[in-house]
């Protein structure tokens, strides 16, 4: 079994519903459990300012899927939950990015791991440090580029996520 960090992000309808059908959903993948899940944080968008806030949270599980049938099965979740790409960091009902997968390093146009802007995004880093306190996740030490990126901008809801 593989340890996979996923971060969480929803600024479309019910995003709290949203981000709790995504964790459904990840739970019923074959040979997958999930093993930890953040807090939810509410964050203003990147890129694309002319959208609403975002909810965002990290999941932490274990699974024997390959690194590309986790990228598959991320991306059928965000389809058939409505995901439409309209605009680069746009808007979306849901968005899941596999953040790391433990003991794989890949930078190709399909697949970059461990995801090559988690260092310059609070939003995906604060939710992690929930998963891993020390700021140390499997193949990735974050912690010194949160602190020099600072944490402005994302907010802990009273909100959680439930785990099936």
């Amino acid at each position: 079994m593989s340890t996979v960090v996923l971060g969480l992000g929803s600024n479309l309808g019910d995003k709290r519903k949203n981000l709790n059908m995504a964790v459904h959903a990840l739970s019923l993948l074959p040979d997958t459990k999930i093993t930890a899940v953040s807090g939810i944080y509410q964050t203003k968008p990147v890129g694309y300012d002319e959208q609403d806030d975002f909810l965002n949270a990290a999941v932490c599980i274990e699974t024997n899927l390959s690194p590309h049938a986790i990228l598959g099965a991320c991306l059928g979740i965000e389809a058939s939950m409505g995901r439409v790409r309209l605009h680069k960091n746009g808007p979306r009902t849901i968005d899941i990015d596999v953040l790391i997968y433990e003991s794989y390093f890949s930078d190709s146009f399909e697949l970059s791991l461990p995801h090559p802007r988690i260092k310059e995004r609070a939003f995906v880093m604060v939710p992690m440090l929930d998963l891993f306190p020390s700021g140390r996740a499997p193949g990735l030490y974050f912690l010194p580029y949160l602190r020099e990126i600072g944490t402005d901008g994302v907010v802990k809801t009273d909100l959680d996520i439930l785990i099936p």
